[in-house]
């Protein structure tokens, strides 16, 4: 299927890119107008861009069906300020509240449930339920087309940083599942990053690992071995020497495995057991054996 920009019309190309460019983390903005009125509104075109200085910027989209814009980027237009609230699972429903486009005026933390709370610097109240929040100052808004669908990027300096407790582990790091937040995809669907949603890739930058191209060419070959799998096995940093893989090959349950008459097909599923358990190196050095008699 190949998709032409210009001739979709914006309402499904707008669902294709959703879908593609997913997920998504949520921005969930606390806006204030000069009056004081406050706005809450959840906004998916949203990520960090810069730590030093830091930077998260959101797109506040023209409105595809009638090309008008949202009190949000009023707001920011005259304060210049905003709180992004980060959004977990336990209130991904009441977010869901403030997505609809209630009349100019009605406050959103009243409809969706919510507790604001007080600032230190800006003047838009952050979440009480939100288990991180982000004190903004707005330096920059980019339009980027006048018709609907068109983003305006709202280029935001972080300027305070309040982080629950609760969710921090003994590295004094944010612990993914504690923090438990919500993605966007396309349509209606969400992504919950947490639990078995989250795993660990090991892969450091130096030294310089061998590549897929270093790989054995039967590694490649193997019709057991996932992409995933040569991929782990071409992060390794060197190939195993020999006395390495001779010791190897006399260890028991390696020693049994080659003992086996299908010893090859059953090395290629030990040497993907092993990646499951992110034991790269042996898994190298099983899969060289499977060129051994």
């Amino acid at each position: 299927m190949i998709i032409d920009p210009k001739t979709i019309n914006t309402k499904d190309l707008h669902q294709f890119l959703l879908a593609i460019v997913a997920p998504r983390p949520i921005a969930f903005v606390s806006s204030m107008d000069a009056k004081g009125n406050v706005n809450l509104a959840p906004f998916s075109f949203f990520n960090c861009f810069s730590s030093n200085p830091p930077i998260v910027v959101f797109s506040a989209n023209r409105r595809v069906a009638d090309n008008t814009t949202k009190d949000t980027l009023a707001n920011v237009i005259e304060t210049g300020e905003c709180v992004i609230n980060a959004v977990s699972y336990p209130i991904v429903r009441q977010m869901a509240l403030c997505s609809i486009d209630y009349p100019n005026g009605v406050n959103e933390f009243e409809k969706s449930g919510l507790t604001p709370i007080a600032s230190t610097i800006v003047k838009p109240p952050r979440v009480k339920e939100c288990l991180a929040q982000l004190e903004c100052k707005v330096t920059q808004i980019i339009p980027l087309g006048e018709d609907g669908g068109a983003g305006n990027l709202v280029i935001c300096e972080v300027v305070q940083i309040h982080v629950d407790e609760s969710i921090i582990d003994e590295r004094n790091r944010i612990d993914p599942d504690k923090i438990d937040l919500m993605g966007r995809m396309g349509r209606l669907y969400y992504a919950r990053a947490s639990g078995d949603a989250v795993y660990t890739i090991h892969q450091p930058v130096q030294p310089i690992p061998i590549g897929f191209d270093g790989l054995p060419e039967h590694f490649i070959k193997s019709k057991i071995l996932t992409a995933n799998d040569l991929g782990a096995l071409a992060s390794v940093e060197k190939m195993p020497e020999a006395d390495e893989l001779i010791a190897f090959a006399k260890e028991e349950n390696i020693k049994a495995i080659l003992d086996a008459e299908d010893y090859n097909e059953k090395l290629q599923h030990h040497a993907h057991q092993l990646l499951i358990e992110d034991n790269k190196l042996e898994a190298f050095m099983t899969m060289m054996l499977t060129t051994v008699q």
